[in-house]
């Protein structure tokens, strides 16, 4: 079983920037992808970023790209999303995803919501304008 504590949530203008950290229980965070998501009130669970097992591919939602970085620290069995030029249509329940993918190739990465085996609890993130 697979544990993961989103952290670093909050209240920020517009503008402003945050970074989320993740951290996950167990040994084998290198045989995780790693993914973050977000949830807006009344709307689905949409997909913002995936970051390969060694942390050298990542991929982004068009709605993120250029102002949100995953990243990972794999002896930390943490991974992080930086994000900046935060909008108010950001604001919305952060989750951190895991996807056990050992037997994928090490560049792999997924934005597919039903690929992630393990799911944090979520940290708010309010953006005002």
């Amino acid at each position: 079983q697979v544990q993961l504590v989103e952290s670093g949530g909050g209240l920020v203008q517009a503008g402003g920037s945050l970074t989320l950290s993740c951290a996950a229980s167990g040994r084998t965070f290198i045989s995780y992808v790693m993914g973050w998501f977000r949830q807006a009130p009344g709307k689905e669970r949409e997909f913002l970023a995936s970051v390969s097992r060694g942390g050298g591919s990542a991929g982004y939602a068009d709605s993120v790209k250029g102002r949100f970085t995953i990243s990972r620290d794999n002896a930390k069995n943490t991974v992080y999303l930086q994000m900046t030029s935060l909008k108010p249509e950001d604001t919305g329940a952060y989750y951190c995803a895991a996807d056990i993918a050992w037997d994928r190739n090490t560049n792999y990465y997924t934005g597919r919501e039903t690929e992630y085996d393990y799911w944090g609890q979520g940290t708010q993130v309010t953006v005002s304008s």
